[in-house]
């Protein structure tokens, strides 16, 4: 820490100490003179920090809205980071009151310059059930993908992106976080289509300012129309299942994330779903509790005969 950024802290520290100082005080207390003092006020200002000066006989200075807050000492990115993570944490049981109070207090002292993204975020991110798992490594999404599909939600404007290395062009509507994931909701401007994007493989190109006319997705639910899509496409892999037993009673024993479930018969239905390996499918698979066959893929029943001799050998002891 160089000099001048150690003199910024403490002088920080010293406007956070009592509702005002003047120039001289200060000047006094961190050794220096006034004309530095004014230097360094005009660099915290720089940086976004609320500093007021107070008129009077011999003038001061008085940290404003937020000035009892420790300063952030954040990068843009990190910043970024930590809102996301505080909002997330603000939907799980036990500390979403604290991590609803830690955001406000973060809000208060995010520089200007970062508000407009982090506002954006919180318009624009719905939570989904952590009902499952999975046993792939979680994908990473780099924070300036994220403030980009954020910003072009909230702006109501075109996003241009590859996916998978291939070129798209899609009004963006919603970011999903779900089981450790991102997803964008968005529609084809051409086709009409609604799809759901894994944000992981998503690489945003420049800003089209291009606005549009929101629709409202089918169902009129962002979050239901992301877990039905990704059970059905949006995993790395998926299966086809043939259910003994009539498709109300396995939409009761499964989450709609877990995979869409289709009738047909009074006592038997297929469920279609998905996960980010056929391991994954054939452990959670046997957790339903009712018979079942594989109609695809014929991979997965080769998991499924590994894991039941495994079973068996564990059975026998």
């Amino acid at each position: 820490m160089t000099d001048t950024a150690g003199r910024l802290l403490a002088l920080l520290g010293l406007l956070q100490s009592r509702p005002t100082w003047s120039g001289p005080e200060l000047a006094e207390r961190l050794g220096v003179t006034t004309r530095t003092i004014r230097n360094d006020i005009e660099r915290l200002r720089d940086l976004d920090y609320p500093v007021d000066s107070v008129r009077g006989s011999i003038g001061g200075y008085r940290l404003g809205a937020g000035g009892r807050l420790p300063p952030l000492l954040l990068d843009d990115e990190e910043a970024v980071a930590v809102a996301i993570g505080l909002r997330s944490a603000a939907s799980v049981s036990g500390v979403s009151e604290a991590a609803g109070r830690a955001l406000g207090k973060l809000e208060q002292v995010l520089p200007s310059r970062l508000r407009p993204t982090v506002e954006a975020l919180a318009t624009v991110i719905d939570h989904a059930p952590e009902n499952t798992g999975t046993d792939a490594p979680d994908p990473e999404v780099d924070p300036v993908v994220l403030q980009a599909v954020a910003t072009a939600i909230r702006a109501v404007e075109w996003l241009r992106f590859d996916y998978d290395e291939v070129p798209r062009l899609v009004e963006p509507y919603r970011l999903l976080a779900w089981h450790r994931r991102w997803y964008l909701v968005a529609r084809d401007p051409d086709s009409g289509e609604w799809d759901v994007f894994r944000v992981d493989r998503l690489h945003p190109r420049m800003r089209t300012h291009r606005a549009f006319s929101p629709r409202l997705v089918p169902g009129g639910d962002y979050t239901a129309f992301t877990m039905r899509t990704a059970a059905a496409s949006g995993w790395n892999v998926h299966a086809r299942l043939r259910i003994a037993a009539a498709a109300d009673a396995v939409l009761e024993r499964i989450n709609p994330a877990v995979g869409v479930v289709e009738a047909i018969g009074e006592h038997e239905s297929v469920l279609v779903t998905g996960a980010d390996s056929l391991e994954t499918i054939a452990v959670y698979i046997g957790m339903l509790g009712i018979d079942f066959t594989v109609e695809s893929p014929a991979e997965l029943r080769d998991n499924l005969a590994h894991l039941a001799a495994r079973y068996a050998r564990a059975a026998a002891g």
